[in-house]
């Protein structure tokens, strides 16, 4: 482990032009990594038109979301791969590597036919692509962010590598600028239909000008001096695992810090796009506009809570946004439906939506081949209408064997009973029985869409900018935090995995299983509980295990 830092370090340390070309160069690339790996995001609903529509809707959204995921799940493998290979080789070459690979992957997916051109080979190719990104990613953030911290002096660690920690946000921001650009050229039809290749494509030119700017710099300082003197690991994943004296290091970051912050990551800035687009339905542009807002105005907190992480410490900033996070992220998500979409916010207080069913006589609302047509069991009939409505609603159980009930304010509606129908007799009494609740909830208010001009504006971009500024917090001084944990000889590998089993693990898993909760229970709050437990255990774990790092000396 690295050892104290005495403060022998000059107390007004002035930034060299080398120092400044490590920043701007490392962050660059990073940027255009996570602008890679985020345009999946931004797409989302779009990318499940056009690879997932051999499946209903509710399906095919939950599909794309978990081929999002798919780049986060093979992240730790990434950091294990490329980490390894930072110890032993070095930092500059493997984050080279690990951009090429990044911007290969990116730029054909803007070439991939979707499914209706070449059915399931559309979605397949989709996720291996996915894939490489997320190993590519796995290896490039550790790899940033030690080159960075390993030029800083100690006593500005946290304000230097902060700059890596803008990046996620920046690639996100550029991401939409770029997705907001070509939907404004080309209109919104055009977009859905081709449009939403551009980004993908335009990323050949950013990997091109930011593989140049990397290629300018030099081996990390300590990392060299350790390698001409032979002192490097041979083995740098059994070294920082396989023992207890460094592995509980790496479980503690996890669990005391990482976890927390990468679902406070993921809820403050991607959960929140899609609540607003598929649960509030915002149309995708506002959304996209909105969010950008948002991060534009949060992003210079990152550089402030980094540099304030070098005077009162890494922990007590990180723990703070997370205990924040979970005690405000309902009543947060509350506001923004009352701001996005006061229709919807008012119906549902006015006329509450409840089913009564009995959960033994109801199937699971999840469809992976798209054949399912949930008209077996009244239930199955009351559910999968709400579900593909999008209607938030509570349960009332009722005894086995009764035939589901849907309640819209003081009005209840029995649905059919599938046992006494057969053939067109129960598509025929479906189709009146959905079409009853329609009128019913639109008499209720229940907005088809939210209503542009009714729209909050500034109510809706302060929520957001307060999910944000809760980001910065834990994301400003985490970099910081994890390679003050391990020393030079195996920080690549050591924090890189942490920080992928909690940001791809973790985090990216945030959307699809946030999603498949509200999905099965009704509630368009219910996901909210996953990173408010998560941020909660991390609150617990970090401040009986975490220790505070941020006067340590790393250049041993």
């Amino acid at each position: 482990m690295a050892t104290a830092y005495d403060g022998a370090l000059p107390k007004h340390h002035k930034v060299t032009g080398t120092e400044k070309r490590v920043i701007l160069a490392s962050s660059l690339g990073t940027v255009f990594e996570w602008y890679d790996f985020y345009l999946y995001g931004l797409l989302a609903t779009i990318i499940s038109a056009q690879f997932f529509s051999g499946v209903n809707e509710t399906t095919g959204f939950i599909f794309a979301l978990a081929a999002f995921a798919a780049g986060f799940a093979v992240r730790p493998f990434g950091a294990l791969v490329f980490g390894r290979l930072g110890d032993m080789v070095g930092r500059k070459y493997t984050f080279l590597v690990t951009m090429g690979l990044m911007g290969f992957a990116t730029f054909t997916v803007g070439l991939l036919p979707n499914y209706t051109s070449i059915g399931v080979a559309a979605p397949i190719m989709l996720v291996v692509l996915r894939l490489l990104q997320g190993l590519a990613l796995g290896g490039e953030y550790g790899g940033a962010a030690t080159y960075v911290a390993e030029h800083a002096p100690n006593n500005k660690r946290g304000l230097y590598t902060s700059f890596i920690q803008t990046t996620a946000t920046l690639g996100l921001f550029a991401a939409l600028l770029v997705v907001i650009g070509t939907r404004t050229m080309i209109g919104e039809e055009a977009f859905k239909e081709w449009g939403w290749r551009v980004p993908f494509l335009i990323s050949a030119l950013l990997l091109g000008v930011s593989l140049w700017i990397r290629m300018q710099l030099q081996e990390s300082p300590v990392f060299q001096k350790m390698k001409d003197e032979g002192t490097n690991s041979k083995a740098p994943i059994s070294e920082a695992f396989g023992n207890w004296k460094n592995g509980r290091w790496a479980l503690i970051a996890l669990l005391g810090a990482v976890a927390g912050q990468a679902v406070v990551w993921y809820t403050g800035q991607f959960y929140a796009l899609f609540f607003l687009e598929k649960v509030l339905m915002v149309d995708g542009a506002t959304t996209n506009i909105l969010i950008a807002v948002a991060l534009a105005i949060g992003t210079p907190f990152f550089i402030f809570f980094g540099w304030l992480s070098d005077k009162i410490g890494r922990k007590p900033i990180i723990l703070t946004g997370c205990a924040l996070a979970a005690v405000t992220f309902f009543p947060s998500f509350h506001a923004l439906t009352e701001a996005a979409n006061p229709a919807l916010a008012k119906a549902q207080a006015t006329a509450p939506v409840s089913v009564i069913v009995n959960d033994a006589d109801c199937s699971v609302q999840f469809d992976p081949i798209g054949k399912n047509k949930f008209d077996a069991k009244s239930c199955d009939i009351a559910k999968s209408f709400l579900a593909k409505s999008g209607v938030s609603y509570s349960k009332v159980e009722a005894d086995a064997g009764a035939i589901a009930q849907i309640t819209i304010g003081a009005q209840t509606f029995v649905a059919p009973d599938p046992a006494k129908l057969a053939g067109d007799e129960r598509k025929a009494a479906i189709t009146a029985y959905q079409d009853e609740l329609k009128a019913a909830l639109a008499k209720a208010g229940y907005p088809a869409k939210a209503d542009p001009d009714a729209i909050d504006t500034p109510v809706v971009i302060a929520i957001l900018t307060y999910l944000v500024l809760l980001v910065t917090m834990v994301y400003g001084p985490i970099a910081a935090l994890l390679v003050e944990l391990f020393p030079t000889r195996i920080r690549y590998t050591a924090m890189s995995l942490p920080y992928h089993i909690g940001n791809g693990w973790f985090g990216g898993f945030l959307p699809t299983t946030a999603f498949a909760m509200v999905a099965a229970t009704g509630n368009i709050y219910f996901g909210l509980w996953y990173p408010v437990a998560i941020c909660a255990a991390t609150v617990v774990i970090g401040l009986l295990f975490l220790p505070e790092t941020f006067r340590r000396n790393i250049d041993d």
